[in-house]
């Protein structure tokens, strides 16, 4: 990949600490695939694994994303920070994160199941409910057509607008 510069360098975000902050503070991403010359976008939301700086999340197992995927893994993505519009000033404050990795379908039941409590305790107020009402069971993750998707974060890059 062609390494490009930011053209505003006073608006790049360099720490990492501050990338990933973002990126946890975030309930959905935009991500960008592509097979051949055809491009896909979607939103999803995600879980973030700080540890491990990977995205989970939960789809169908079957379906135009999963094909995408199965052809060509790479990925970029963003998570936005939307800190508002300014009136009168055409302006809007954000801060945001640019990011290129690879996208795995999890196959482990074990996998699954750490990938949905990550997701889980990133996006529900109370995960243990959540997870008492609806995955009681381990076959709930076949029954249900579920697939779960890490995305694990190879490259970042930052900008932020006042």
């Amino acid at each position: 990949m062609i390494k490009y510069h930011m053209n505003k360098k006073e608006n790049e975000i360099k720490e990492r600490r501050e990338l990933k902050e973002i990126i946890r503070r975030g309930k959905y991403t935009i991500l960008s695939l592509c097979r051949e010359n055809e491009p896909y976008i979607l939103t999803m939301n995600y879980g973030y694994d700080l540890e491990k700086n990977s995205l989970y999340f939960h789809t169908s197992q079957k379906g135009l994303k999963i094909d995408f995927i199965k052809q060509n893994s790479y990925v970029c993505g963003t998570v936005i920070e939307d800190l508002g519009y300014k009136m009168g000033e055409c302006d809007h404050a954000y801060r945001s994160v640019v990011f290129w990795g690879t996208l795995h379908i999890i196959e482990d039941l074990e996998e699954k199941k750490e990938g949905m409590d990550v997701l889980l305790h990133h996006l529900e107020d109370n995960p243990d409910d959540f997870k008492e009402r609806l995955l009681q069971d381990d076959r709930v993750y076949e029954k249900r057509n579920m697939a779960i998707l890490r995305l694990d974060i190879e490259e970042m890059t930052g900008k932020q607008g006042e």
